[in-house]
């Protein structure tokens, strides 16, 4: 079966996973990280993506973005993983790819979805046991929205500005909004979508989104379309 072209959009939320290959290491130590992060925050600046929520795990990296032209995020991570492969095998004395092919994506109805995703983003090193509070974490955008940090590389999102008419008002909602947790069901959900590459949200959403692209927006059914029998004349 053909892979599916990615579905990227303009002005659109999107939800990205990017891969170790073999879901090896892409960061060995705090070095490492801090020139990845580096090398995104040029990357972004340069084509025009807003970064809204980011973690920086050991095998992989989500992101939380909106581009502000169709190809933005392609270029964006094209140039993140030139400059970042390169610093990475050489210091790491390596050759070959780190990732795990191309980066996965699927665009969101930010109304929808934006904080749900922001959240299951930042609570990535708490599930996995990195961290006790998502706002120790130092490489994701968890302290940012805590009020810990003022992080350059974060854009903050109309929806997380409507949490409160003030920092403090929106930190506590944040806070709240993490302590609340996932279910394991939203937060596959959630991954599915990006992997697969299939959009999320309201049927009016969809609908949009079919005005702006033909490529299919949801799997197809399983097996052969059922044949209809023509009825018998009465």
């Amino acid at each position: 079966m053909a892979r599916l072209p990615r579905l990227a959009l303009a002005g659109h939320l999107h939800h990205l996973i990017h891969r170790g290959h073999n879901l090896q290491p892409i960061v060995l130590d705090d070095e490492d990280r801090k020139t990845l992060l580096a090398a995104l925050q040029d990357s972004a600046a340069t084509h025009k993506v807003a970064i809204h929520a980011y973690v920086v795990m050991p095998n992989h990296l989500h992101l939380l973005a909106t581009p502000a032209s169709d190809d933005g995020l392609s270029r964006m991570m094209q140039a993140l993983g030139r400059r970042y492969v390169s610093a990475f095998n050489l210091r790491h004395g390596r050759v070959g790819t780190l990732w795990e092919g191309r980066f996965r994506a699927a665009p969101l109805e930010a109304e929808s979805h934006l904080l749900a995703v922001m959240r299951s983003i930042e609570l990535n090193p708490q599930r996995a046991g990195l961290s006790a509070d998502p706002g120790d974490y130092a490489w994701s955008s968890a302290a940012h929205h805590l009020g810990r940090r003022r992080d350059p590389l974060v854009s903050d999102p109309a929806g997380f500005w409507a949490l409160g008419n003030t920092p403090f008002e929106r930190e506590l909602a944040w806070r709240r909004w993490l302590e609340e947790g996932e279910s394991e069901l939203e937060r596959q959900k959630l991954v599915d979508s990006a992997l697969k590459g299939w959009p999320l949200g309201s049927a009016q959403f969809l609908q949009s989104l079919r005005e702006l692209s033909t490529r299919p927006l949801m799997p197809r059914p399983r097996g052969r379309p059922r044949k209809i029998k023509p009825s018998k004349a009465e």
